[in-house]
């Protein structure tokens, strides 16, 4: 009886970003793949993923399900896999084993901060739900003269409807960290709307000149990364971030 927990060769590399299903193919069959030490069979070799040695040119492809990488997202770089023009968040993992990563949420090409980068279809989806309430902190610094009063309104919700159309905020928490013609605050919101803390501001006739995540539920940016720079996800901060998602309802 078959294995149903074997995968077959040629879909295990190409699932490990060694190439397109048709070049790894092409690769196996000029003998550039080997199962345990031994010449691949064919593209259609079944193997165990977690328990043989698959080597390609001599180095080990690794199998990893899923991946999870805290990114600092520089101001320039999009949110999303594949741009005609800028460099992606992917763009910048270099290390990733699977070819099938995305950032979990998006953050505007000018905002800088927290992205995670996965292939975790479930946990991005309870990340980004709005029904969830996952709270979002950042950093803002803003041209304009932020007040308690504002505070106030934002923790009451705002109106940041254009043309006529009403649309409110949920209540958010804003902490004013400096106050002046240009001021400096924390934002922690817990959904997402297009452009949403720049509107917010906006509607107090304000404009945002700088913004950069933060927190994303549990996980926290990491101060040691630098902009651009990226590392896996701790142990820790995955069991966290999943077990806090797996528990909302």
């Amino acid at each position: 009886m078959e294995d149903l927990r074997m995968m077959r060769l040629d879909k295990f590399l190409a699932e490990m970003g060694v190439g397109s299903r048709q070049e790894v193919k092409k690769y196996i069959r000029k003998g550039m793949v080997c199962v345990n030490g031994e010449t691949a069979a064919g593209p259609e070799q079944k193997i165990r993923e977690t328990e043989d040695l698959v080597t390609f040119q001599g180095e080990q492809v690794a199998y990893a399900a899923y991946e999870y990488y805290m990114l600092n997202k520089p101001a320039g770089v999009v949110s999303a896999t594949t741009d005609a023009r800028d460099t992606t968040a992917v763009d910048l993992i270099r290390e990733k084993k699977r070819k099938d990563l995305f950032p979990a949420g998006r953050l505007d090409k000018d905002t800088e901060g927290l992205l995670l980068i996965t292939n975790d279809g479930t946990l991005a989806h309870r990340l980004l739900s709005p029904s969830r309430h996952v709270d979002k902190t950042y950093f803002v610094r803003v041209e304009g003269l932020v007040t308690e009063e504002l505070a106030q309104t934002f923790a009451s919700g705002i109106d940041i409807g254009e043309n006529g159309q009403t649309e409110m905020t949920r209540p958010a928490k804003l902490e004013i960290q400096r106050s002046g013609e240009v001021s400096e605050v924390y934002l922690t919101i817990h959904e997402g709307k297009y452009h949403q803390i720049k509107r917010m501001f906006q509607a107090a006739g304000m404009r945002v000149i700088y913004l950069k995540r933060l927190t994303m539920g549990s996980l926290k940016l990491d101060p040691a990364l630098k902009p651009g720079e990226y590392r896996p996800l701790t142990r820790e901060e995955l069991k966290n971030v999943t077990d806090e998602n797996a528990g909302r309802h």
